[in-house]
């Protein structure tokens, strides 16, 4: 597998692969992958005849005090991970390559209303952050098609929107959230959690399950939502938001809807914000 760092470099690399007839498929992360991760290049390898993985860390969509200095950065293992996959290229670009004039004196791209509730609510300015980098990676490597994960429902929400809005020839995959074995969603940061504390987060999928369950039982939303907050609670988390939402735009649902909703969590345990979600 290649390693390459600059604009220049990909784009000669994308031209050649081009040539060939090649369609291309791209799959952005922030490195430390895990099994998660790699389910998406394999996912991308079935829409796609070469896969580039992006690896960087991106400043702009992290808050004042988040963990963007301590997020764990682990680029030869991720190498080697994206080898054994069969990834055909890594894309490790440096912030000034990405930012030339600076992260803070960037052209930003915002895409409002989908952004702005739960995650939006949260952190501020996570989602200019990330629809800013995403276009920035799709302007360079042109792909085909690029495949997200649906653990980051609201992100995936707001990738669909941009690339509809701008008009981008783009195929947006979404693939299924990977668990552990006791159902909690794959994340780099489940490693800032204990052994104990690993158990204990496996709460956010047996609550979005509960959830789910009362909704289709014809329980109240609101009563839905204040039981499962009350759950994670009582397991030691600390919900930022448990709500069930439209699954399409994230807006609040109608008493009386029991279709095309999902179930969304946030909540915090120990060093960890963990996020998960069920389609209802």
């Amino acid at each position: 597998m290649e390693t390459l760092t600059t604009a220049v470099e990909l784009r000669a690399r994308i031209s050649a692969w081009r040539r060939e007839g090649a369609r291309i498929g791209l799959v952005p992360t922030m490195g430390n992958l895990h099994n998660g991760h790699f389910s998406l290049i394999t996912l991308a390898q079935k829409h796609a005849d070469r896969v580039v993985a992006s690896i960087f860390v991106n400043p702009t969509q992290f808050g004042p005090r988040e963990d963007f200095a301590n997020y764990p950065r682990t680029l030869a293992q991720d190498q080697n991970g994206l080898a054994a996959h069969d990834c055909d290229l890594a894309f490790v670009p440096s912030v000034e390559e990405m930012y030339p004039f600076g992260s803070m004196q960037s052209v930003r791209v915002e895409v409002p209303a989908v952004s702005e509730p739960l995650e939006g609510a949260t952190r501020p300015g996570h989602f200019a952050g990330v629809a800013t980098v995403v276009t920035k990676l799709f302007n360079l490597v042109q792909p085909d098609c690029a495949v997200f994960g649906r653990k980051d429902y609201q992100q995936l929400l707001v990738i669909q929107r941009m690339v509809r809005d701008l008009r981008l020839p783009i195929e947006i995959v979404a693939a299924p959230t990977q668990r552990e074995a006791n159902g909690l969603a794959m994340s780099s940061r489940n490693q800032y959690l204990s052994a104990e504390e690993l158990e204990h987060a496996a709460a956010i999928y047996r609550t979005l399950c509960a959830m789910r369950d009362a909704l289709n039982a014809g329980q109240d939303i609101a009563v839905i939502e204040a039981q499962a907050r009350q759950r994670l609670e009582t397991a030691g988390l600390l919900p930022d938001y448990a709500v069930l939402r439209r699954a399409d735009d994230l807006l609040e649902a109608q008493p009386n809807v029991r279709s095309g909703l999902i179930a969304l969590i946030a909540a915090r345990l120990g060093r960890a914000r963990l996020i998960d979600n069920l389609a209802c």
